[in-house]
This record gives structure tokens, C-alpha cells and sequence, in this order.
């Protein structure tokens, strides 16, 4: 990976890291890891379909085109054709990368206790898996579980979405501080959580029924 460029790409100038980047390629078109560079920025741009055109046409002229696979999978999965994704996949070595993909496929497919499976045999748990676990979790219908999971995010690393879920999977036990998880998600993200109470409507008119408030 480029570090210069990757500098550019951070502080926000993304079309001039892309254009560098093209012209590395156009240089050393054997080099593997620009193209996975840009397709890392192009996934990033949700431009999945492009980055997706790129790799192929790189599989035919890099000198490993072995090490373009688990990205290819993953502009697959961006573009949802899982079946593919899973195919490409399940032809590399598992280890923590492939496992996460495997698990994102399947709770993408509905099939969260395979997606279960794979998640909980990730050796590094970082905040990354533990969103995740807690979202096939509750997927599953296992608001403590769930919940776990989502906690043992660190509280001032934890996203909106997380905040948010936190609070939706224990409203039907403590409300206060159920709302408080809300409140801190609103901090963060406005536009998520409008949208979250729509996406999860179906469970929280499911907990606000137990507990029988409207």
C-alpha cells in the first residue's frame, strides 16, 4: 500500500489519490497491490461494479493474481451476489478476514445460525466482529445476547448504530436506560437513527407490546 497516497486519501482528496494511483497502475501494471489499493478506495466510494472490473482485468496481467480473490469476493458481496462471493470465498484459506466474510454472506443470505458459526470462530473479537455477533444475534431474536455483544464495544468507540441497537435490546427492561443508549445515538447520527426506528419498528412494537405501553 501506498502510504503517500493513502495520506491524500485520508485528508479527503479522493479523485487526486484514485488519479495517482491510476497512473501507478499505468506504470507498474503488474503490481498487485495498486489495484488493490484502488479497489479498496473504490469500494469506499460505493463504486463496487467498478472496483469489481478493475480486479478482473488485473487476474490477467498481475504476477499474483491468486492475492486478488478475497477482494473480488467482497465487490461480490457489495454488489449482492452472495452465491458468487460465497463460491470465491470458500476456495481461500480461513482465517479471521475470510471467517468475517463467510458470516456476512450468510446473516446477508438469512442464514444466521451458519453466519453465527462462522462469527464466533474469529479469533480477534474487535469491534468490527462484536457489531456483527450482536447483529445476527438479534437477527436470531436474542436481545441478551445481543446486547452483550454491543456493550463490550468500548463506550466511547461505539457508533450510532451501536448506541441505538444497545438501547432497542433491552427497552423492554429498563426503558431509562434504554433511552439514554437513544439519546447518545442521536448525538451521533440524526440521519441513522430515523432510520433505524423504521428498519427495527417490527421489534420494537414487538417490546413495547410486552411491556403493553403504545
Amino acid at each position: 500500500m501506498d502510504k503517500k497516497i493513502m495520506k491524500i486519501y485520508d485528508a479527503g482528496d479522493h479523485d487526486r489519490a484514485i488519479h495517482l494511483l491510476i497512473k501507478k497502475i499505468d506504470n507498474e501494471p503488474k503490481n498487485v497491490d495498486n489495484y488493490l489499493q484502488l479497489a479498496t478506495f473504490l469500494i469506499e466510494q460505493n463504486s463496487a461494479q467498478q472496483a469489481l472490473e478493475l480486479l478482473q482485468k488485473a487476474q490477467v496481467v498481475v504476477d499474483q493474481p491468486e492475492k486478488l480473490s478475497y477482494d473480488i469476493a467482497v465487490c461480490y458481496y457489495m454488489l449482492g451476489e452472495f452465491e458468487k462471493s460465497l463460491k470465491l470465498i470458500d476456495s481461500l484459506p480461513n482465517d479471521d478476514e475470510t471467517l468475517y466474510q463467510k458470516s456476512l454472506i450468510f446473516m446477508k443470505m438469512g442464514q444466521y445460525q451458519k453466519a453465527l458459526a462462522f462469527a464466533l470462530t474469529i479469533k480477534k473479537q474487535d469491534n468490527k466482529i462484536l457489531e456483527l455477533l450482536g447483529d445476527i444475534w438479534l437477527s436470531l431474536g436474542e436481545l441478551k445476547a445481543a446486547h452483550d455483544s454491543f456493550a463490550k464495544v468500548p463506550e466511547k468507540q461505539r457508533s450510532a448504530k451501536v448506541n441505538f441497537l444497545l438501547g432497542l435490546t433491552i427497552f423492554d427492561k429498563d426503558q431509562k436506560q434504554a433511552e439514554q443508549f437513544f439519546s447518545e445515538a442521536k448525538k451521533l447520527d440524526k440521519n441513522y437513527v430515523a432510520q433505524a426506528e423504521k428498519q427495527y419498528s417490527a421489534i420494537a412494537k414487538l417490546i413495547r407490546g410486552k411491556d403493553g405501553s403504545n
